[in-house]
């Protein structure tokens, strides 16, 4: 079974380890194991239940009262809330534990409802995007394991590779070509095949040359293609030498190409010089503006 430090549970829940402390001292509602230097370690049922405390305070409930009820009633409560609300935190704590749990029917469940309810773009944008980015964070800390993250992963990448291929083949006036890829080492590609699809899907053309592409061979697709726009994504941690030399070389060798590139800069990278073909896209709603250009 695995096991989760303080800084675990606050990473997935939000709530904060100083308050999930003073619960254990004032409530006993959690009695999480000491290793032998006195650090909390708590397991996957006591995880569960903080996020299922974390999701009943967000509708009102105080941890008074949550703290008297059974385990089989926080339970019971917290279904009825996921099942009746489609407020988009309900739907990722309801993926959470279907991720934890490795449990596909109710991954099909949460995702065929939503589907149904929302739209598939609408789903992605609101819920697996968010979601995603909340594993992203989960898997550097090793708040979950591999056999989670790739559990969810798989699934959610068969889901929008069904709704890419249901994308007719077919390009509108005016349409741009674009050359999807990431770099080589960045093996993350859910965000690029949903690009895929938000491309395709406003009727443009799509080179999908999926992960870890060596620098050559895009060299060679872009001589064949002449694309509009190349996009690629970083999530992998780059120094600010390393993303800079990157970005001059890709400006260097495709300079009649629009480069978007989708990442979440640091702090630490404010001193980027970003040359003029390139463009940082800070999410799929900007990726859908460029696309319907």
């Amino acid at each position: 079974m695995s096991t989760y430090s303080i800084k675990d549970l606050e990473q997935l829940s939000g709530i904060k380890a100083h308050t999930l402390r003073i619960w254990e001292q004032r409530y006993a509602i959690l009695k999480p194991q000491r290793t032998f230097s006195n650090i909390r370690t708590y397991d996957e049922q006591e995880l569960k239940l903080v996020l299922n405390i974390a999701l009943l305070k967000e509708h009102g409930l105080k941890i008074s009262e949550i703290a008297k009820m059974k385990t089989e009633e926080i339970h019971q409560r917290v279904n009825a809330i996921s099942e009746s609300q489609i407020s988009y935190p309900e739907q990722i704590h309801a993926l959470t534990f279907a991720m934890l749990d490795l449990d596909e029917d109710q991954f099909e469940k949460i995702i065929t409802t939503n589907i149904i309810k929302l739209g598939f773009e609408a789903l992605i944008i609101n819920i697996i995007y968010p979601f995603l980015n909340r594993i992203s964070t989960l898997w550097m800390t090793s708040s979950i394991g591999p056999a989670q993250e790739h559990f969810i992963a798989n699934l959610i990448r068969q889901k929008i590779i069904v709704a890419i291929d249901g994308q007719l083949n077919k390009q509108r006036e005016g349409s741009k070509k674009f050359i999807l890829f990431l770099p080589e080492g960045e093996l993350q590609e859910l965000i690029l095949l949903f690009a895929d699809y938000v491309i395709r899907s406003r009727q443009n053309k799509v080179v999908y040359l999926g992960q870890s592409l060596p620098f050559e061979e895009l060299s060679f697709a872009y001589n064949l293609h002449k694309p509009n726009y190349l996009l690629t994504i970083f999530k992998s941690a780059l120094d600010c030498g390393e993303f800079q030399a990157y970005l001059e070389r890709l400006s260097t060798n495709f300079p009649q190409a629009q480069i978007l590139i989708i990442c979440n800069l640091h702090t630490s990278h404010n001193r980027i010089r970003i040359p003029d073909n390139i463009q940082l896209v800070g999410g799929i709603q900007d990726l859908i503006s460029i696309a319907e250009y």
